[in-house]
């Protein structure tokens, strides 16, 4: 039966891809997560970045998209929230002080500030589940490359390859910045670094913002 559905399924994993590797709010939160606090909050980072898309899987499934399609002022407050959110993370990156000089000499050793694994994740999950432009981009594909009469379960099945494609991908990117060489490299620029990182995310809100 699933073969039935191929070339639906590689429309849209191709297309997916496409917007995955493409930087946005998820990669600079994956690379400042990484780059401050090391490999395995990066991971974790990244694996609740993989979660964050079942949540827009699930009301894609339970026609909640089709709703917010319909109903133009839900999307709106999806706008609003997820918005606020990316603002609120880039003004706390923005307010990033430097580092002490011994800390900035030991940039090597494993970062004097530590984060919990759970936060690492609720993190990842948070930055991808409140994203109106991944609501939009569901929005997107499940109207237009799905077909209407593809049933719950392959659907089901869609929804779980970009969820595990996601995480992937940033253990990818959460492996390469908290890789010694880069990350010493990244720790030098300390808080510009992480100020950089900010004002990016500032500017994905404002444009979120600008667009409602």
């Amino acid at each position: 039966m699933l073969s039935n559905y191929l070339g639906e399924f590689l429309a849209l994993a191709t297309i997916h891809f496409l917007a995955v590797v493409a930087p946005g709010p998820d990669f600079a939160v994956t690379i400042r997560q990484s780059v401050r606090f090391g490999r395995v909050v990066g991971i974790c980072t990244a694996l609740g970045i993989g979660a964050g898309i079942s949540v827009h899987v699930l009301y894609t499934l339970l026609g909640v998209g089709a709703l917010m399609h319909t109903t133009p002022w839900l999307l709106t407050v999806a706008k609003v929230v997820g918005g606020a959110y990316i603002l609120y993370l880039g003004v706390s990156l923005l307010r990033s002080k430097p580092k002490s000089t011994v800390e900035g000499e030991n940039a090597q050793a494993p970062s004097l500030e530590q984060q919990t694994l759970f936060k690492a994740f609720t993190t990842g999950f948070l930055t991808n589940a409140t994203n109106p432009k991944a609501t939009l981009f569901f929005l997107a594909i499940f109207t237009t490359l799905i077909s209407a009469t593809t049933p719950l379960q392959v659907q089901a099945l869609y929804g779980l390859w970009m969820c595990f494609v996601n995480a992937l991908w940033f253990v990818i990117v959460a492996l390469f910045f908290s890789s010694n060489r880069v990350r010493v490299l990244f720790m030098r620029m300390g808080h510009w670094f992480e100020r950089t990182m900010g004002v990016i995310l500032i500017l994905f809100a404002g444009r979120l913002m600008l667009s409602l």
